[in-house]
């Protein structure tokens, strides 16, 4: 593929519009005049200890981006002034004298480890000054900057150069500037030698976005195409069958009959890597929209979803539909669920597996081989999106949507609109579950994704999610997402106005043979039932009596009946999960849901409160009927008083 060609794409740099680059290093070593020979192309006779600020134009280095060179002292009284440079530079050159052994050794007894205590995370050119001072005897650059490089691998590179006779000069500040513009970092690692996996995963979704008849390699025309797009010229026949003869040399599985293979694009690309062209796989990346993390540009992503507290995005039909055509391409074996290998090659084109972390891990049902099925899978994606939308999107694209971002994903109604109209258009329905310690919160949970029962009790100690298709008695699927509270975390939660906007029901679960259990969930659903009275953000609520298959304690039982009456919401559910007696809990949550104006529990204040408004209102009308009547009084008078002077 290209060589210059990667210039032409010059200056499209993430909006970088100038590099700004500190020197630095022992006293004497070269650093002012090495910047004077660079600015003007001579060595000077007479050079101040620290020169203003130097800047060599847009046009002196092939990508057209003005360098800005700072010069430091390293005397004691200016150490302030040198580590604030150090702050502001987007790379550091780093000095010492090629006749001065002492000063290199300062680099890795005194500068390097410096520059890590300052958390200075930016490329460091290691440079050798005075070259023509050199001692012919002394070990070669190779030999004493390998040791030093593996220790410190924030070094880009080592370089000598000598300003009195103008050798190296200008590549010093030619490799400063394109280890800002091109890393290697985050695209190669020095150590194996080899491409970073996030890298990997960028160059494999190019390939599949230019491989359009998908059949797994580059033709000819679709090289010619990647070329035009990325460099903006065209490869002659003769420099295709050129790189393939390259490749095919090295890699024969890098080439096959229909063109070149993925092997051989990812090849090719550690070949320009390893032979210091950085710039041209920054450029391919950069074209299709990566930034310096690998990751694509925040201006290709919205990165915000306006909606109110109380809104929800969900995915539409036309991303569920390009979610299953995904799914059905990587069950590679038809046995209906995605293996981790399979679910590892479907997201092996994003920076990183999205679901290997909380809240995603093990949030969804599972086969005993630990494959996802569909419903497994969309659920998952129904849990991204309402947790993170702007990450949902990221990875819908990441693994090959091409849509309007727009029409991918869907705001909700408001709630409040939702109870006033009494229904809602939902097909994804939040639910908190709040309870006491050893309620049988998380069995619950265990149980909707499909887990067998265990005696074993784990105290959950931050949130969790549990997500699964539901199927409702009128033949409609809608996704169900719990997430449990541990009973620590409920005053954390409500600290928040708007915790349960966004939440379409809350269930409490309480250990049915423990009296304490049911004291304490009681206090939780008159705490949540208070904070929904007074943020104005209520939510159905249903209380679930766990453990049936233990002896009930009897007025635990009453008691819990006759508050779920008192509060105006259903009457307690018993289940037992070990005997797999689940009374049809997930179904009804849903249908509780389902009715955003019912199952409101209402608190002794929240009934009070009510009464006065009623009372209130009452006043106030009485109020307004009376004042009518004495305006209609005092219309009816200046009537009467106008008529009598009339006649008068």
């Amino acid at each position: 593929m290209a060589g210059s060609a990667a210039v032409a794409a010059g200056g499209s740099f993430l909006g970088r519009t100038s590099v700004r680059v500190a020197v630095m290093g022992e006293g004497g070593t070269g650093k002012s005049s090495l910047i004077v020979a660079v600015a003007t192309e001579s060595f000077p006779e007479n050079v101040p200890h620290v020169i203003p600020p130097t800047r060599l134009p847009a046009d002196y280095y092939p990508d057209r981006v003005p360098l800005t060179i700072i010069d430091t002292s390293s005397r004691p009284e200016n150490k302030a002034k040198l580590i604030a440079e150090c702050k502001a530079a987007d790379a550091i050159v780093l000095t010492y004298a090629c006749d001065r052994p002492s000063t290199l050794d300062r680099l890795s007894t005194y500068w390097l480890p410096e520059l890590r205590r300052l958390e200075v995370k930016v490329p460091v050119i290691v440079v050798g000054c005075k070259l023509d001072l050199r001692d012919e005897q002394q070990v070669s650059l190779e030999q004493v900057m390998s040791p030093i490089m593996q220790q410190y691998r924030e070094i880009e590179t080592c370089i000598e150069c000598s300003a009195l006779r103008q050798i190296q000069v200008q590549e010093v500040f030619y490799y400063a500037q394109k280890a800002v513009l091109h890393p290697t970092a985050p695209l190669f690692d020095q150590e194996t030698q080899s491409l970073k996996p996030r890298c990997v995963r960028a160059l494999k979704r190019i390939f599949i976005l230019c491989d359009h008849d998908r059949d797994g390699s580059l033709s000819d025309s679709e090289l010619n195409d990647f070329q035009v797009r990325c460099f903006n010229a065209p490869l002659q026949q003769t420099e295709i069958a050129g790189v393939k003869k390259v490749v095919q040399e090295k890699l024969p599985e890098g080439v096959n009959d229909h063109g070149l293979t993925l092997t051989g694009f990812l090849f090719l690309h550690a070949l320009f890597i390893e032979k210091g062209r950085l710039e041209t796989t920054w450029t391919v990346l950069r074209k299709f929209g990566y930034d310096n993390d690998i990751k694509l540009r925040d201006d290709l992503l919205p990165t915000t979803f306006k909606r109110a507290s109380d809104q929800t995005v969900e995915l539409t039909n036309e991303s569920v539909d390009f979610l299953k055509g995904v799914f059905l391409m990587f069950d590679i074996d038809s046995d209906g669920a995605l293996r981790p290998a399979e679910l590892d090659d479907l997201f092996s084109t994003a920076p990183e597996s999205p679901w290997s972390e909380a809240p995603y891990k093990d949030a969804a049902e599972k086969n005993v081989l630990g494959g996802l099925s569909l419903e497994g899978f969309l659920s998952e994606w129904a849990l991204m999106t309402l947790q993170d939308p702007a990450a949902s999107l990221a990875n819908l694209i990441y693994i090959g949507y091409t849509g309007d971002p727009a029409s991918a994903f869907h705001i909700t109604r408001k709630r409040r609109l939702d109870r006033k109209k009494q229904q809602t258009q939902r097909n994804v329905f939040q639910c908190l579950v709040f309870g006491p310690r050893n309620a049988g919160k998380t069995t619950l949970l265990n149980s909707f994704i499909g887990r067998t029962f265990s005696e074993k009790y784990t105290p959950t100690m931050s949130d969790r999610f549990a997500t699964n298709v539901v199927e409702l008695h009128n033949g409609e699927k809608k996704t169900l997402v719990m997430r449990e509270i541990p009973e620590t975390e409920v005053k954390n939660l409500l600290s928040n106005k708007e915790s349960l906007a966004a939440c379409d029901i809350a269930v409490f679960v309480h250990d049915s043979s423990d009296e304490e259990s049911w004291k304490r969930t009681k206090e939780l659903l008159v705490q949540v039932a208070s904070h929904g009275e007074n943020t104005g953000f209520e939510v159905p609520c249903l209380i679930i009596s766990a453990k049936d298959d233990l002896d009930p304690y009897p007025l635990a039982v009453q008691d819990s009946t006759r508050v779920s009456q008192d509060m105006g919401i259903e009457t307690p559910i018993p289940i037992s999960v070990k005997l797999r007696d689940h009374n049809d809990v997930f179904c009804r949550i849903v249908s509780a849901a389902q009715q955003p104006h019912l199952s409101i529990p209402e608190t002794e204040a929240g009934k009070s409160r009510k009464h006065y408004r009623r009372l209130v209102n009452r006043s106030l009308m009485f109020v307004s009927v009376g004042a009518a009547v004495a305006v209609v009084g005092l219309g009816a008078y200046r009537i009467y008083a106008a008529r009598k002077n009339t006649s008068a």
